[in-house]
């Protein structure tokens, strides 16, 4: 019996073309002009709808590593890791020690890939591991400035981390990471090495703002991948030559072929080559209902802890939390909408209740269901050799 591919509208951000400027020190490439914004800003972004395969559905094709340029790895059987990162989950938070265990999980690991790659953990890079938050419908749930490895935000606009020409691997490496890393960029690529600088990139909860990736041979790098310089000094302490760190940024194109998965957590993860692969968080169907009720439920919240039962009244009115009359919605956001909805519904059928005896229980199960909306994940940088 054959099985159909399912496809939905995600809508992510994109460097603007008339941002792109000739890139003087590599004739005939594009860099990212002066006034673009870090990956993870809020300003220089266009917004584009772009078509992306669910590989969460029945149908759906194996990813690669090797040729698509990510793949899903299995985290389950490792139970120390799975119990820091739903400590981490419960939390909210990444402490220095978490931190530790969950590379002492990684460390030397042996990780199988869903397209049938095995990977092993031969390095952890001293930087790079965080935690980001991102809300519905591009939310912000966090603070302007992280903290640390913490209250960093999704990624604005779809970008590749890491420039194998660039800062600060020239430094680190003596200038010989385009020899030993496998990589495609817009001038020059090796395809024969087995060791992969790669991003280890592992959901606690997601089903909204889901991590987008591009499959690499779908890409004219040459036309549509520019180099950027991010100033790192907000977040990483490096050297004053280093501070500035190559990264690359993407115009879009309808030729770009996407993939994400419409539900995820920390019993499995994405890797990608940290050099190659374009990514970004991406807004599906149904995120702007989703919007509304975390603030609604939020002001609600606020109101039934006061015990202000006319202050929840006020916090919901007009607010419709119906799934959208669309099929591309993913079912796991729907079902997080009508738990969302059932909530509205409760407070607002007897708010005297909610404010009086229930108030405790409904106010723990709308934290609960506000925070199923949030997207939550630990990234971190590995390197590995790959074996077929």
């Amino acid at each position: 019996m054959s099985t159909t591919v399912v496809h939905h509208d995600v809508v992510m951000g994109f460097l603007p073309p008339s941002f792109a400027v000739p890139d003087v020190d590599h004739p005939g490439l594009m860099r990212a002009g002066e006034r673009t914004s870090a990956p993870y800003g809020g300003g220089s972004v266009e917004l584009q709808r772009c078509s992306a395969v669910d590989l969460a559905a029945p149908g759906a094709p194996t990813p690669d590593l090797l040729e698509l340029g990510f793949d899903v790895v299995d985290l389950s059987a490792f139970d120390e890791l799975q119990a820091v990162l739903a400590r981490v989950e419960a939390a909210g938070e990444v402490t220095e020690a978490d931190a530790e265990a969950i590379r002492a999980g990684i460390d030397g690991a042996t990780l199988r890939c869903a397209g049938g790659r095995t990977l092993k953990v031969l390095h952890l890079a001293g930087e790079g591991l965080f935690m980001r938050t991102g809300g519905p419908n591009r939310l912000a749930v966090v603070p302007p400035e992280s903290r640390g490895m913490n209250d960093h935000g999704a990624a604005t606009s779809v970008h590749i981390d890491q420039d194998v020409y660039g800062t600060p691997l020239t430094q680190v490496m003596a200038g010989r990471a385009p020899e030993l890393f496998r990589h495609d960029s817009p001038d020059g690529h090796n395809h024969d090495a087995s060791l992969m600088l790669v991003n280890l990139w592992i959901p606690l909860h997601q089903i909204t703002q889901p991590l987008v990736l591009a499959d690499g041979r779908s890409l004219d790098r040459r036309r549509h991948q520019l180099r950027y310089g991010l100033p790192t000094g907000s977040f990483l302490d490096r050297e004053d030559e280093m501070a500035v760190n190559d990264i690359w940024t993407m115009l879009h194109d309808p030729g770009q072929e996407w993939y994400f998965r419409s539900e995820m957590d920390h019993r499995s993860a994405y890797v990608f080559n940290t050099l190659s692969a374009p990514h970004g968080a991406g807004s599906l169907t149904g995120e702007d209902v989703a919007e509304r009720g975390y603030r609604a439920l939020e002001a609600a919240e606020a109101a039934v802890a006061e015990g202000d039962a006319a202050g929840l009244v006020a916090a919901l009115v007009g607010v419709d939390l119906a799934r959208p009359d669309a099929p591309d919605v993913t079912e796991a956001l729907g079902r997080a909408l009508d738990a969302m909805g059932a909530l509205v519904d409760e407070a607002r059928s007897d708010p005297s209740a909610v404010c009086g005896s229930g108030r405790e229980g409904w106010v723990e199960r709308s934290a609960t269901a506000r925070r199923a909306v949030v997207r939550t994940s630990i990234e971190m940088r590995i390197v590995v050799s790959v074996e077929a």
